[in-house]
C-alpha cells in the first residue's frame, strides 16, 4: 500500500498530477528511514531533518511531527512489515500542484507521498567492501538540503558505474566532499576525517551516529575538509548512509586502499554500530 495525498492506494494506481511542482521542478523534499525488525531507526533525526529541509526551501509543512509519526506507523502496518523484517520507508513532500511558473505560489498546498519496501541489510558487502571512483562534484551548492533535485547525484553515480566502480567520491576543485548518496570518512593513523557539515554535504543521520560512536569510544574525529592527496594516503576509507550503513571502500580509481581489505577501524565501527542498533529505542 502507498499513501498519496491523503489516500491509500495500491501499487500501479498512483497518478502524478502533470502540474505537481515535484514532477515539474524537483520542488520538494524527502527522507529515507531504515527499519530494523519492524521498527524505525533514528526516526527523530530524520523527522528533524525533514522539517529543516522544508524550512530551507520556504515550504511550510501542514502536518505535525506526531501526525507524520502516525503516518509512518500506518505505512509499516499496511505493508505487513513485522518484527522479522528489515525494510526502508520513503517519505516525499512536493510543494504541491499549481500552474507551471517558476516563482512559488502563495496559496499552494504540499502533497505528501510515502511507501515501504522490504530491504535486507548489506551484510555481505560490508564485509568485503566496495570500489570507488573520483568524480568532479557537479551538484548545486545546497547539498545540505535533502531535496528531490537529484540529477547531479544520479550522473556522478553513473560516471562511477561506467568506470567500473560501485560508488563515486566527489571533489570540488580537488577538495573531497562526499559520495553520490552517502557521506565519506577516511582513516589516517587511527583517526577519522570527514568534511565538515556545511552546505557542500548532506548532514547525514548515520554520519552523525558514527561520529558520536567514535568519540564515545576514544577515536578522534576531525570534521574538516581534506584534498585528494590526503584521500590517496589514507589507511582506510568508508562511507556511511541509511541503507549502506558503514561500507568500506577498498579501492579508489583502481588503486587499493591499504591492503585492499576492510581495515580495523571500520570493522570496529561496524561492531559499535551493530550494538547501537540493538540497544537503541526504535519506534
Amino acid at each position: 500500500m502507498l499513501y498519496v495525498d491523503g489516500k491509500w492506494v495500491e501499487e500501479g494506481q498512483v497518478a502524478v498530477h502533470p502540474e505537481d511542482r515535484g514532477y515539474n521542478f524537483g520542488d520538494g523534499i524527502y527522507e529515507v528511514v531504515r527499519i530494523y525488525k519492524g521498527r524505525m531507526y533514528q526516526w527523530d533525526g530524520h523527522l528533524t531533518r525533514l522539517f529543516r529541509s522544508a524550512n530551507e526551501i520556504k515550504m511550510e509543512l501542514p502536518w505535525s511531527a506526531e501526525e507524520l509519526t502516525d503516518l509512518a506507523h500506518q505505512l509499516i502496518a499496511k505493508n505487513n512489515i513485522t518484527e522479522n523484517d528489515d525494510a526502508s520507508l520513503y517519505l516525499q513532500v512536493s510543494r504541491g500542484i499549481s500552474p507551471r511558473v517558476h516563482d512559488i505560489p502563495s496559496d499552494i498546498k504540499p502533497v505528501i507521498m510515502g511507501f515501504v519496501r522490504r530491504k535486507d541489510r548489506p551484510v555481505t558487502d560490508m564485509k568485503k567492501g566496495w570500489t570507488a571512483q573520483l568524480v568532479e562534484d557537479i551538484r548545486w551548492l545546497r547539498c545540505d538540503i535533502k531535496t528531490l533535485n537529484l540529477l547531479g547525484a544520479v550522473l556522478v553515480k553513473q560516471y562511477a558505474k561506467d568506470a567500473g566502480a560501485q560508488e563515486s567520491i566527489l571533489h570540488r576543485n580537488g577538495v573531497i566532499t562526499e559520495c553520490s548518496s552517502s557521506n565519506l570518512f577516511v582513516v589516517k593513523n587511527g583517526e577519522l576525517y570527514t568534511h565538515q557539515a556545511d552546505n557542500l554535504i548532506l548532514h547525514g543521520i548515520t554520519r552523525q551516529v558514527v561520529i558520536d560512536l567514535a568519540r564515545d569510544n576514544g577515536i578522534t574525529v576531525h570534521e574538516e575538509a581534506f584534498d585528494m592527496a590526503f584521500l590517496k594516503q589514507a589507511d582506510e576509507v568508508f562511507l556511511t548512509s541509511t541503507t549502506a550503513e558503514i561500507m568500506p571502500l577498498i579501492s579508489v580509481d583502481g588503486v587499493a586502499v591499504g591492503n585492499g581489505q576492510p581495515g580495523p577501524v571500520v570493522v570496529t565501527l561496524q561492531d559499535l554500530f551493530e550494538q547501537h542498533i540493538n540497544t537503541s529505542v526504535l519506534v
